[in-house]
């Protein structure tokens, strides 16, 4: 996969983009970054990339030019690389909540670009450009460096061959559309806090079923709106039912 991020202030994504999980993508050549200043296409000599709203009102725009002609160079090195103009994501409080299904979708594409706006907002015309419009949450921050990274970050680790364990992605939150049931390790009495009987007891389906039960549970008791019924299976409902008499 190929990341350009677009910004005013590519010096954030210098630690967040070649450590962890994302640095391991790059070294093993599962993904490819490029952080563009877009202050370096402006055509003033003093580098300027807002100004004020025709109409009046309070704060600065981003204008349109520098932002037009960043876009056309990512995308004329990005096919000169061999990948397709991919889709281009406008951070914006306005736009579609991000989350994991979108993270999915995004982990299924070659190009991704991300838009950073700083400032008031963004001259109108620079939707153009634009096939996707993400906000992170019902906030309001500085800048899209910040969104721009947690969506990075949830979107590579899905990319085939990136996470050492191919069953970690699946099992998390979300991924399943329910919460991730709990977990334990070493050792199995702490401080008198012990680990459920089941986990230890090596009896696989017992194992299953409790997972997905307190999946269940957690679910229930802390987001029940991420209950879909429709997608449940008889197991699963059988064992809502039981969670649900357990917590009255």
């Amino acid at each position: 996969m190929r990341i350009d991020i677009l910004s005013l202030f590519p010096d954030m994504f210098t630690g967040p983009m070649n450590d962890s999980i994302m640095g391991k993508a790059i070294e093993h050549d599962k993904l490819t970054v490029h952080v563009t200043d877009f202050r370096d296409y402006t055509t003033d000599k003093h580098h300027k990339v807002d100004d004020y709203p025709f109409g009046g009102g309070a704060g600065m725009l981003l204008q349109p030019q520098p932002i037009f002609d960043a876009m056309a160079d990512v995308q004329e090195r990005a096919a000169a690389d061999g990948v397709d103009r991919g889709r281009v994501i406008l951070m914006d409080p306005a736009g579609q909540r991000f989350n994991q299904s979108m993270a999915e979708e995004f982990a299924g594409e070659d190009h991704l670009t991300f838009l950073c706006g700083h400032y008031e907002g963004y001259d109108e015309r620079i939707r153009s450009l634009i096939t996707d419009e993400v906000s992170l949450g019902d906030f309001v921050l500085t800048g899209g460096e910040l969104p721009a990274m947690v969506m990075i970050d949830a979107t590579v680790r899905l990319l085939p061959g990136v996470l050492g364990n191919a069953e970690s992605a699946p099992g998390d939150s979300f991924s399943s559309g329910l919460l991730e049931y709990p977990q334990y390790t070493r050792p199995a009495d702490f401080r008198g806090m012990k680990v459920p009987d089941v986990l230890t007891s090596g009896n696989h389906q017992k194992i299953d079923e409790w997972r997905q039960k307190e999946a269940l549970r957690r679910t229930y008791l802390r987001r029940p709106d991420l209950i879909d019924h429709s997608k449940l299976t008889d197991l699963q409902k059988r064992l809502l039912a039981d969670v649900r008499i357990e917590e009255e």
